[in-house]
């Protein structure tokens, strides 16, 4: 699993004209998976998406996690986090977890996150998004399960 986290003042995410997610101070999450992404990885990347420390406390050192601020989350499912662009021009998407497979990794992950945290929102599989967000610092961060399990 693959996850862009970015810090966020708001978020919102549109699937033809309709929003169907949207967060006020938070964190969205960009989410990627593999074939092999199980119960121990999600709950490792959960574990990780909620303790991070990336937002300030009274003395403006990133010491507060979404939780400690009792903010919102938002989960996004976006493949091309595994587009592979070192040959050609066009990314290669042969190690992502396939679309029937990655849309059970999905649901799972969701209804993990959901048991785990209050306040989560969620984009939708395989649709055109058009997500809008003012990213908050910008803090951006980049978290692989691979390097881990």
């Amino acid at each position: 699993m693959r996850v862009v986290v970015q810090r966020v003042k708001h978020a919102s995410v549109k699937v033809e004209g309709e929003l169907i997610g949207e967060i006020g101070k938070g964190i969205l999450v960009l989410v990627g998976f593999l074939d092999n992404d199980d119960m121990k990885v999600y709950d490792y990347m959960l574990d990780k998406i909620i303790n991070l420390r990336i937002f300030e406390d009274e003395d403006d050192k990133m010491n507060l996690s979404v939780k400690d601020i009792e903010g919102e989350i938002i989960i996004v499912p976006n493949f091309t986090l595994y587009g592979d662009c070192r040959k050609g021009r066009r990314p290669s998407y042969s190690v992502a977890a396939k679309p029937d497979k990655a849309r059970m990794i999905f649901d799972e992950f969701i209804k993990r996150a959901n048991e785990k945290y209050d306040g989560i929102k969620q984009g939708m599989f395989q649709a055109d998004m058009k997500v809008e967000l003012l990213n908050d610092g910008p803090v951006t961060l980049l978290l692989d399960s691979e390097k881990v399990f």
